[in-house]
């Protein structure tokens, strides 16, 4: 009996450490609003936006990795390399969901469904993007601080949601995925100079990509924040 104390307190810790609770319980509660307007819709219209929220979960469950394997082998840091990768590859997927709410001014068939209902439910897709993206930055952050130090991890962080920012512009108005950086890399990165290397000549993009930067500092900041106002607490 003792052992199967012991495993679920690991257990709970485990999921406190990572916020998990809250992070699945947004989930759910996004995917419950979701059910309940396919059932008074028979629609599923948004369906999308159950497909994006688990593009969302993809940098987190790497960022856990990267956080396991940086506490129980940090001198091996070449195996943080892939799982990195693909955390930075998947993250702007993310924030993505926030540019979801564009899609409230569809026209569509929206009987007998009220605009305060899909408000809601494109509000707790988004919220619960944030949250992911900010909380596995944060694990990421955290790592690349113990190995580089504070200037360094901050450096990263910036960087990191720079590329957010630039990633969202890809996904929303020329339907990358992040997939197509394996697959077409070339393909992008001349999408990419195109757009950014004559600011004058395409300023809407700049203005995205440094806005939806900004709203995910925004963020993070609260987030480290309210961390900080806790560990304060606990001291």
């Amino acid at each position: 009996m003792s052992v199967w104390f012991a495993a679920l307190r690991r257990l709970h810790r485990f999921c406190v450490d990572h916020l998990l609770y809250p992070l699945v319980l947004s989930s759910v509660l996004s995917c419950a609003i979701f059910a309940g307007r396919v059932y008074l819709s028979q629609s599923g219209v948004y369906r999308f936006l159950v497909w994006n929220l688990f593009l969302a979960w993809i940098p987190y469950a790497c960022s856990v990795l990267i956080t396991l394997s940086h506490q129980h082998q940090p001198r091996r840091w070449w195996l943080l390399l892939i799982p990195s990768a693909l955390w930075l590859l998947f993250l702007p997927n993310a924030p993505y969901i926030v540019t979801d709410l564009w899609h409230l001014d569809w026209l569509g068939e929206r009987k007998p469904i009220p605009i305060w209902y899909d408000i809601a439910m494109l509000a707790s897709f988004a919220w619960t993007g944030l949250f992911l993206a900010v909380a596995s930055l944060n694990a990421v952050h955290n790592v690349v601080r113990d190995y580089f130090g504070r200037a360094i991890g901050w450096l990263f962080a910036l960087s990191a949601m720079g590329a957010c920012g630039i990633g969202i512009y890809l996904g929303r108005f020329l339907n990358w995925n992040s997939w197509d950086l394996i697959f077409r890399p070339r393909s992008i990165a001349a999408d990419v100079i195109a757009r950014f290397a004559h600011p004058l000549q395409n300023p809407g993009a700049f203005m995205f990509t440094f806005l939806f930067a900004a709203l995910m500092l925004m963020c993070y900041l609260t987030f480290i924040a309210i961390e900080h106002r806790q560990a304060e607490k606990i001291r």
